[in-house]
């Protein structure tokens, strides 16, 4: 009797569990068909959870294909595999028979093997797999928001950008139009006028005009030049070059430039090493920083011009656009005048924007310095305050080779001595005038349109002393036609013209031994006398 009722209380206890627990719990007793597959389970026991996971009722005892009919054979060969291999298994799968709830399931064999028991642990996860789906599917949609908001974005910026880029590019095709029609005006205006003094015989006033017609030349060369400058596309002369004696050698001009009413100081920093330059180029960007300062002050001021070296690191090299680390001479121009709002700083480089008067300043000055320096590495800073004054930073590359002491000029119109001279230029007129300088100054000139018509003639056995050729020629350039010629013709020097030409930049990167060149527009007596140096021996 003590056992019965040891034995009742322990199955009431039992059952208790069984029904308290969360979960929904089934006991399964599996049947196979003759191929050895399951083909259906019995519930021998679930417990009262069971009903809240699934909604079914009254299932003890009844067949899974009775209590549910549409149950899909996944969960009869999941728990036919736990039941003949022994082996625990946890799953998460959708019931699409009861209303396409998501469970969590917990299967393993229980008691005797030969019974077929198998227990399931499971609990409905049904909207805990929706949220995971919706938090998914939030995020994907996130995801292409995102990606649509930075596309717009692009977008936008790219309209701004483009925006801006018409906006300077309508700047600059104006300032052109303006200047070249002016400087176009003047030649044009001065060839008629000639003509008509020829025809009539009035040679009194053909000097005069064809003075003029060459001042508006030259005055449009300057502007091409100062665009090419703007753009990094002239073409450099660097060298190493001492700017402490190139700023002592421009200090007396600039005083009678800057005039009475502007005191101007000079401190240069001794034993300044050579920096990286084109010369000629700094000596342009000086006079200008200085002309921009002296107008700055109309009622007169002080301007100082100083020298020092900078090392870079890396870190502030990169608060600067293309600035390298490394080694810097800094020249720097600072006034007392009217000084910049920040506004107008951002503007300042741009082609023709200026803040003098209309007809006081071309807008070329500060593009033109900043073109130049970028293009020979290196960069240029504005400090400026309204009322307060601006300092103009320019910083050069130090060079690692001594200062060459420059060949003195020539002053006498050089001659040649019969010497033969190829020239290959796809310019009708620019060929007509350099062959016919040459002939004038007692030279040999053969003439080539392009580089073919250059083979057929240096592949004879004529002498050619010099090449003067184009660089931008049609079909092969002018440094491709000379390094094809130099390999039957070792030693042909060669001399090159060039408006622009994208790999002559740079002068010291396109030549080799025994080439030079000039840009274009030359004067007679430049291209005189740079034939005569090459032709010395």
């Amino acid at each position: 009797m003590a056992a019965e009722t040891a034995r009742t209380a322990s199955e009431e206890h039992y059952r208790h569990l069984f029904n308290a627990v969360d979960a929904g719990i089934s006991v399964l007793q599996m049947r196979y068909d003759d191929d050895g597959r399951a083909a259906d389970y019995r519930f021998v026991e679930v417990n009262r959870a069971f009903s809240t996971h699934t909604g079914l009722s009254d299932v003890e005892d009844r067949w899974v294909r009775d209590a549910l009919p549409g149950v899909e054979q996944y969960w009869l060969d999941l728990y036919g595999e736990v039941d003949l291999t022994g082996q625990s298994r946890r799953v998460q799968h959708i019931a699409s028979a009861l209303d396409n709830r998501w469970f969590d399931v917990h299967a393993f064999r229980i008691g005797d093997p030969a019974d077929h028991h198998v227990a399931a642990l499971f609990t409905d996860i049904t909207d805990r797999r929706r949220s995971e789906q919706e938090l998914h599917q939030l995020n994907e949609t996130l995801e292409q928001r995102i990606t649509q908001a930075l596309t717009e974005r692009e977008a936008t910026a790219e309209a701004l950008r483009q925006a801006q880029k018409m906006e300077a590019i309508g700047q600059l095709t104006g300032g052109l139009a303006h200047d070249f029609n002016n400087m176009l005006t003047g030649v044009i205006g001065s060839i008629d006028l000639i003509r008509r003094f020829l025809e009539s015989g009035r040679m009194d006033q053909v000097h005069r005009y064809l003075e003029a017609a060459e001042t508006s030349a030259q005055r449009a060369a300057a502007l091409t030049a100062r665009l090419l400058a703007f753009g990094r596309r002239q073409s450099l002369d660097i060298r190493p070059t001492d700017v402490n004696q190139l700023v002592r050698g421009m200090e007396d001009f600039l005083r009678r430039t800057l005039g009475e009413q502007v005191s101007l100081a000079v401190a240069l920093v001794p034993g300044l090493p050579p920096a990286s330059t084109d010369a000629n180029q700094l000596e342009n960007a000086l006079l200008n920083l200085c002309i921009n300062a002296r107008d700055a002050m109309p009622d007169g001021g002080h301007l100082t011009i100083e020298t020092t070296t900078m090392q870079l690191d890396p870190g502030f090299a990169q608060t600067g656009e293309d600035l390298q680390p490394g080694d810097y001479v800094v020249l720097s121009v600072s006034d007392d005048g009217q000084g910049m709002s920040a506004q107008t700083i951002t503007k300042v480089f741009e082609p023709f924007f200026t803040t003098k008067p209309i007809g006081q300043g071309t807008g070329l000055g500060l593009s033109m310095i900043y073109g130049f320096l970028k293009q020979s590495g290196g960069h240029v800073r504005i400090y400026s305050e309204l009322g307060v004054g601006t300092s103009v930073k320019l910083f050069v590359p130090c060079s690692d080779a001594p200062v060459v002491v420059a060949e003195p000029r020539v002053t006498s119109m050089p001659v040649g001595a019969g010497e033969t001279v190829l020239v290959v230029e796809d310019d009708a007129a620019v060929r007509m005038v350099i062959v016919n300088v040459l002939d004038e100054l007692g030279y040999t000139a053969c003439e080539a349109e392009h580089a073919e018509e250059a083979f057929a003639i240096l592949q004879t056995s004529r002498q050619i002393d010099l090449m003067i050729s184009d660089v931008g020629l049609p079909g092969l350039n002018g440094r491709q036609l000379a390094e094809i010629a130099r390999q039957t013709r070792p030693g042909l020097k060669v001399l090159f013209v060039t408006g622009y030409a994208q790999g002559a930049a740079v002068r010291s990167g396109f030549l080799d031994h025994g080439m030079d060149m000039l840009t274009k527009p030359f004067q007679i007596d430049t291209l005189a006398i740079k034939v005569r140096q090459m032709l010395t021996p």
